[in-house]
């Protein structure tokens, strides 16, 4: 646990990933603690929760799930049933997880969506896989309060940032912004399109990037790695990364069809296993549908295949 100031406190949790760990946050209030995001639910959460809480001077009252990915809320249950804590999601962000967690096809919907766009069946198998492993460990809050923007949380203002997921929020106070994965430092937070969702994920993302250069706080406690210390520069920093990326994606198209799929090989190289191939297919989905409502490219086919061609 690292202190942090305001007496904001960071927990950071080991995860079986290739981002080898993720933080979750620590608010003080009068009435107690308000824990932001729980971590993924791994067989030794009471383990790990047990002694944070010991430390504690007060108790957690409120558990507030910035967005609905595993390893931010995979341990909502743990968290909830150690503090018997009230829990919170935004509103979108809580029906977004429903139809994923809530639903015994997801995987195989995914899957089907990715072969749609070229995903070879052999790496949508390996997904598959992946996804009967990793279901135990992923154990949201059923049924949490919602939150919308302009919200309050003990004093932190809800913000709605969409982008990375549908429904991420943040919360804003005194000029920090505890960002979940809406901005990181050394990386780009991913922005991919995937089944259900909404049909523009890269302009959400920018918007919501325009909206932290306007709120411009001057810190952002974010999810992964170290803090950002100037947020609206950090946000400026991925509106260009993105603006790069478009070029990059609509030449990497070129005048014939292809599959995103083929396209995220260019944009991504070919040294990717199944799991980070998802991700790299889903922003290349992200960035293609971004061009055509720019009129930089068109889409053909259905849902067995469909290619792109650059305009």
């Amino acid at each position: 646990m690292t202190e942090l100031p305001g007496g904001i406190r960071r927990l950071t949790f080991p995860l079986p990933l290739r981002l080898r760990h993720v933080h979750c946050y620590l608010l003080p209030g009068d009435d107690g603690w308000t824990l932001v995001d729980t971590g993924l639910g791994l067989p030794d959460a009471a383990e790990r929760w047990e002694p944070v809480l010991a430390e504690l001077d007060a108790p957690v009252v409120r558990i507030v799930i910035t967005h609905f990915h595993p390893d931010h809320a995979g341990g909502g249950e743990d968290a909830h049933a150690l503090t018997g804590a009230r829990t919170f999601q935004g509103a979108r962000d809580r029906q977004q997880s429903e139809r994923v967690w809530g639903s015994p096809d997801w995987s195989e919907r995914l899957a089907a969506y990715l072969v749609g766009h070229g995903l070879p069946v052999r790496l949508a198998e390996e997904l598959r896989h992946e996804a009967r492993l990793f279901a135990p460990f992923i154990r949201p809050v059923r049924n949490p309060e919602p939150l919308v923007q302009g919200d309050v949380v003990d004093g932190w203002e809800v913000l709605e940032l969409p982008g990375h997921t549908d429904g991420h929020i943040c919360l804003l106070r005194d000029g920090v912004l505890v960002a979940g994965d809406h901005l990181l430092e050394k990386i780009s937070p991913t922005v991919g399109l995937y089944p259900d969702a909404r049909p523009d994920p890269l302009g959400d993302y920018l918007g919501s990037l325009e909206r932290t250069i306007e709120l411009a706080p001057r810190v952002a406690l974010p999810g992964h790695n170290d803090p950002v210390r100037d947020p609206a520069e950090r946000a400026r920093e991925l509106i260009e990364h993105h603006r790069l990326r478009l070029d990059e994606t609509v030449a990497a198209v070129g005048r014939e069809p292809r599959n995103a799929y083929e396209v995220s090989l260019e944009l991504f190289g070919t040294d990717l296993d199944a799991s980070e191939r998802r991700f790299a297919v889903a922003e290349t989905l992200a960035h293609l549908e971004r061009l055509i409502l720019e009129g930089r490219a068109r889409r053909a086919g259905d849902d067995s295949g469909v290619s792109y061609t650059a305009i």
